[in-house]
Order: structure tokens, then C-alpha cells, then sequence
């Protein structure tokens, strides 16, 4: 049993003498093995040549990117504007449906319905009945414009996802910081401004960067009514070429925004169990 004990510290103190180079460089050396195998068993396949002339064209990425890209924009405008509302409304339906007393008790049925309703509905059929349906009342301009009505439908269906965060997050507020504010002379509206909700927004802030991204995805759906955004760029140069590069470079455009957004929602995660800690 000594010798036992004796080998097992013997191991554990070789591993803590193992240079952290050493390390690294198993780590760096298992990951370029790994991509090697999948890369090889890809471009092995009987039709990859095909596949790379349809979806891998150097020639046709840099005829398609520019267009994608001026699209893109489109995306950014409406992604800013619609997280901007949806954390507004959002922040109005959780606070609606924590409002205690009985004379508050329709203002709270009407928020649990908007988000019962708006989240059940899928996001392409609310882009189709907004987009589509509002500007058939013949509104006189802007008001008939589907870019403007495929935002409100993107707004209203995930902002019914953020008022779920916002309201988990102000119900994991322990119900002593409302008692202390309001000990101290605060009303309830102002223990909700001043103490509650900025206590909430800390905690909520990973996955309300999810619905963030959420929001830039769906911005992909406006395409279905006619706008030039980046994926109907896309497909309008697939369309007259016959050839579908377009949409890599449409893919790399949001992976561009969505990447960092979610290794800010991972730093975020542990700088809050750092200070937990």
C-alpha cells in the first residue's frame, strides 16, 4: 500500500513538473489531426469536385461578395433597430407582468398572452401575415414599405422571448432588496428603476446576447418579401449564374457578427463567476 501511495504521488508530481508548453503543443497537435481526418474524408468524396466548383468558387465569391455585403447593411440597420425595440418592450412586458394587485390583473393577462401568442407563432409566418397583410390596406408610404413591417414581426416575436429573460431575471432578485428599498422611502416603481432591474440586467445579460443573435439570424427572413438584403443578394446572383458561392459569402458575413457576439456572451458568463467567486 506505501509503494502504492508513493507511485501515485510520484505521478501526480510529474504531471505538475510537465512544462505548460507541453501541453500546448498536444493540444494544437490532436486538433490539426482531427480537421485533417474530416478535411481528408470531405474532399475524398466522388462528387467533391462538383461541390467545389458550386459552393467554393474563388471567381464567383469575389464577383457575389460586394453585392452580399451592400446588402448586409439592410441587415445591420434592421438588427440594431429591432434589439433596441425588443429590450424596450421586452423590459415593459416583464414589469407589467410583476405588477401585483387585482386591479392590474388585465394589463397582466394581456402580457402573458402577447407572449404565449407571439411565441408560439413561428417568425416566418409573422414576417408573411405583417409583411404582406398591412401593406394590402393600402397605407400611403412609408407605412407600405415590408422592410418596416417585417421589423415590427421580428420585434414583437422576439421581444416575447426577452420579456422571459427579463422577468426570470428580476424573480431571482432575492424579495429582501425590495423590502430594504423600500424601507428606505423608495416606492415601488422606484425599488423597481433603482435597485431591481439594474441587479436583473446584470444576470441576464448572456442570454439576452442569445435573443441578440437570434434577432441578427432572423433578419435573414426579410428576404421572403422582396428586399435586397444580403441573402436575397444572394440568391438573385445564384439565380442568373448557376452558382450557389454567393451564399458562402452571405454565411461569413454573419458569422462575423454572431462569433464575437457569442465569445462576448462566454467572457461575460465568467467575469459574473469570478465575481460570484
Amino acid at each position: 500500500a506505501r509503494v502504492r501511495r508513493r507511485r501515485v504521488v510520484t505521478d501526480r508530481s510529474t504531471r505538475r513538473d510537465m512544462p505548460a508548453w507541453r501541453g500546448g503543443v498536444i493540444a494544437v497537435a490532436s486538433t490539426v489531426a482531427v480537421f485533417a481526418v474530416i478535411i481528408f474524408g470531405i474532399t475524398s468524396t466522388p462528387g467533391w469536385s462538383k461541390f467545389h466548383e458550386s459552393f467554393l468558387s474563388g471567381f464567383h465569391f469575389r464577383k457575389s461578395f460586394p453585392l452580399v455585403l451592400k446588402g448586409f447593411a439592410l441587415n445591420v440597420r434592421v438588427f440594431v433597430v429591432a434589439f433596441v425595440l425588443c429590450l424596450i418592450l421586452g423590459m415593459i412586458v416583464a414589469v407589467v407582468r410583476l405588477i401585483p394587485g387585482p386591479a392590474f390583473f388585465p394589463f397582466r393577462l394581456i402580457a402573458v398572452i402577447y407572449t404565449d401568442v407571439f411565441r408560439a407563432v413561428p417568425s416566418i409566418v409573422l414576417i408573411y401575415l405583417f409583411g404582406f397583410g398591412v401593406p394590402g390596406l393600402g397605407l400611403d408610404r412609408p407605412w407600405n414599405n415590408p422592410v418596416i413591417w417585417g421589423t415590427v414581426a421580428i420585434v414583437l416575436n422576439s421581444a416575447a422571448y426577452v420579456a422571459e429573460v427579463f422577468r426570470s431575471g428580476i424573480r431571482s432578485i432575492h424579495p429582501s432588496q425590495m423590502a430594504a428599498a423600500r424601507s428606505l422611502g423608495l416606492s415601488r416603481v422606484q425599488a423597481l428603476r433603482f435597485v431591481i432591474v439594474p441587479q436583473a440586467i446584470r444576470r441576464v445579460i448572456p442570454p439576452l446576447i442569445n435573443d441578440f443573435i437570434a434577432v441578427v439570424q432572423s433578419t435573414a427572413l426579410l428576404s421572403t418579401l422582396g428586399p435586397l438584403e444580403a441573402l436575397r443578394r444572394a440568391q438573385n446572383y445564384a439565380s442568373f449564374r448557376f452558382n450557389f458561392t454567393a451564399y458562402l459569402g452571405a454565411t461569413l458575413l454573419f458569422l462575423a457578427v454572431t462569433i464575437p457576439l457569442a465569445r462576448l456572451g462566454d467572457t461575460l458568463v465568467a467575469r459574473q463567476e469570478r465575481r460570484s467567486r
